[in-house]
């Protein structure tokens, strides 16, 4: 059971009614836990700079690419919820979470996800290096920001104890 309730749109004030209807403008849907986050419009638009990121990404990385590196945070955070969401956008784009075709750039990134949440001052010289020669120091800037929020959306959802999304649970590992 949910710590933190989602906030029911018709028991919300002017001001948090707000926050939903520009959430469902912008992104076009309001999950489990951006109800949860709504009862702080703040916390809604900081977390919501997560896709702001993606964004800046998209470009150089494409979606797989980023998709693996939050699927790889997420799995190494246990995030029930952050797993799940990104095993849903790797089928969706036709891939086997479970047994993925990595290009070289993308288990570079799934091994730098993995190594940012056991201990991101333990990431390998090599990876860096990689990375380096791989990417501009902006896109590293927000290749690492985007893993700070994925990292911190994971650890919201487990410490509020946020409930899986019905939408989520066909893409569960065993479905």
């Amino acid at each position: 059971m949910a710590r933190i309730p989602q906030l029911a749109y018709d028991a919300a004030t002017p001001e948090h009614q707000a926050a939903h209807d520009e959430e469902l403008r912008l992104r076009g849907r309001m999950t489990n836990m951006k109800r949860t986050l709504l009862h702080s419009p703040a916390a809604l638009r900081v977390y919501g700079e997560w896709f702001t990121l993606r964004d800046e990404l998209r470009p150089v990385l494409g979606d797989r690419p980023i998709w693996i590196f939050a699927h790889a945070i997420s799995l190494a955070s246990g995030s029930v919820v952050g797993t799940n969401f990104m095993r849903r956008a790797l089928l969706q784009g036709g891939d086997d979470p479970d047994a993925l075709d990595l290009t070289d750039a993308e288990a570079l990134l799934q091994r730098l996800g993995t190594a940012i949440v056991k201990n991101p001052k333990s990431i390998l010289d090599d990876v860096w290096l990689a990375l380096a020669a791989r990417y501009t120091d902006k896109t590293l800037v927000d290749l690492i920001a985007f893993a700070g929020l994925m990292v911190a959306t994971n650890l919201f959802t487990d410490a509020v104890d946020t409930e899986l999304d019905a939408e989520l649970l066909p893409f569960m590992a065993g479905a």
